[in-house]
């Protein structure tokens, strides 16, 4: 037994993200939304990306500042280009400390069924969910070498990469090679230099791409049948996110669903 387990007393940190730069790359949607409200609130300094919805990002910052005095700021880039993976990594510098945590939201429903899909389809869909991510992972491992930051990165899958869902081979295919790589990744570095690779799956979800499913009643049925206990939230999906951006957290190179075991029924 140690020291620590015969006397009780453990070490839970407490207000550990303060100051630190997070950078959430496609962070101003809903679960982006939720994402950065729970690290503001803890301290940390945000980077947040956006590829279009320049109103949306904007508005986000405005509400991390006035609710939680958050420093936050957003970011026009398309993560698949180089210019727009630099575009982050530049505003990151202009906060003059070096980034910590790199949160990954990017991705694209690619709803085109494999039937009717052509090349261009299935190239798309890649680009966005697994091209991108893969690639900022990879700056941001660098910018950690670079500052000797032992920083943590959490990208973002799907359940349908998980298990066998019908008709997903396009969207599925690419978020599942992002698990894979991830994976490698966090092995790549794991030991000494404590960097952690991380992924999160979500699964129906009342905020971001699952949205307008959950909305046309798609899902209502596996609610109903008992199969998941309720649709899940933004606040399940940002608790995971902020697990793997615990300093120190010993966890890397592994897969959470956060999808109320939808997936282990398919």
């Amino acid at each position: 037994m140690s020291r620590n387990e015969a006397s009780l007393q453990f070490d839970f940190p407490q207000a550990s993200l303060r100051d630190r730069v997070i950078m959430l790359a496609g962070g101003s949607g809903g679960l982006g939304a939720a994402c950065a409200s729970l690290l503001a609130r803890e301290g940390a300094r945000l980077v947040i990306g956006y590829h279009r919805n320049q109103s949306r990002a904007e508005q986000l910052t405005r509400h991390l500042w006035e609710t939680y005095q958050a420093e936050a700021v957003a970011v026009g880039s398309d993560i698949a280009s180089k210019s727009g993976r630099e575009k982050l990594l530049d505003e990151v510098a202009k906060l003059g400390s070096p980034l910590y945590g790199m949160v990954c939201l990017v991705g694209d429903p690619a709803r085109v069924k494999l039937a009717d899909a052509e090349a261009v389809d299935l190239a798309a869909s890649f680009e966005r969910n697994y091209t991108g991510p893969i690639l900022l992972a990879r700056d941001a491992v660098r910018s950690f070498q670079k500052n000797a930051v032992a920083g943590s990165i959490v990208l973002f899958s799907t359940m349908q990469a998980m298990a066998l869902f019908p008709g997903s081979i396009n969207y599925a295919g690419p978020k599942n090679a992002l698990i894979h790589a991830a994976r490698v990744l966090a092995k790549e570095n794991a030991g000494s230099c404590g960097i952690r690779v991380n992924v999160v799956s979500p699964g129906v979800n009342r905020a971001g791409m699952a949205l307008a499913s959950i909305q046309s009643g798609k899902y209502d049925r596996y609610v109903e049948e008992g199969i998941i206990p309720r649709f899940g939230r933004a606040e399940d999906v940002a608790g995971a996110v902020r697990l793997f951006l615990e300093p120190d957290n010993y966890i890397t190179g592994q897969v959470l669903a956060v999808d109320g075991g939808f997936s282990l029924q398919a």
